[in-house]
């Protein structure tokens, strides 16, 4: 199984169902975040979470996040937005979340480094296309 199976499985609880729609939300959700993935590297490092998104982009073990963390980073109109976009609650888009983004984040920075302009743009659509 490839590193995007592996993603696809987390995403769908599993299932490994492509375009999943909350890999799409996610990639979606980095894209848009005020200065993209650079961005949300630079809102982890301001609430104190640095170490934690750092272990997603560095080549060793993701550390895990919770969805009240998450919620600190993103903000509760982020979440709710998100659960909205999918038919879920707040809460089961914050679990969902915390399981997912370490993934995503990690798959896009494969060498431990993020990918700048449209390297990360082709990344992000390979994700997308697979998932």
């Amino acid at each position: 199984m490839g590193l995007l199976d592996d993603v696809a499985n987390a995403a769908g609880g599993g299932q490994g169902q492509s375009n999943n729609p909350l890999v799409g939300q996610v990639l979606d959700m980095i894209k848009n975040h005020p200065g993209g993935i650079s961005g949300l590297v630079d809102s982890f490092h301001r609430n104190g979470l640095g170490g934690i998104i750092s272990s997603w982009i560095g080549t060793g073990q993701n550390q895990p996040i919770s969805g009240d963390q998450l919620q600190a980073v993103l903000g509760s109109s982020q979440v709710a937005n998100l659960a909205a976009k999918l038919g879920m609650s707040p809460d089961q888009a914050k679990s969902a979340l915390s399981q997912i983004l370490p993934q995503v984040v990690d798959k896009l920075s494969p060498q431990g480094q993020l990918p700048q302009g449209g390297m990360l743009e082709a990344a992000m659509g390979m994700l997308k296309g697979k998932l």
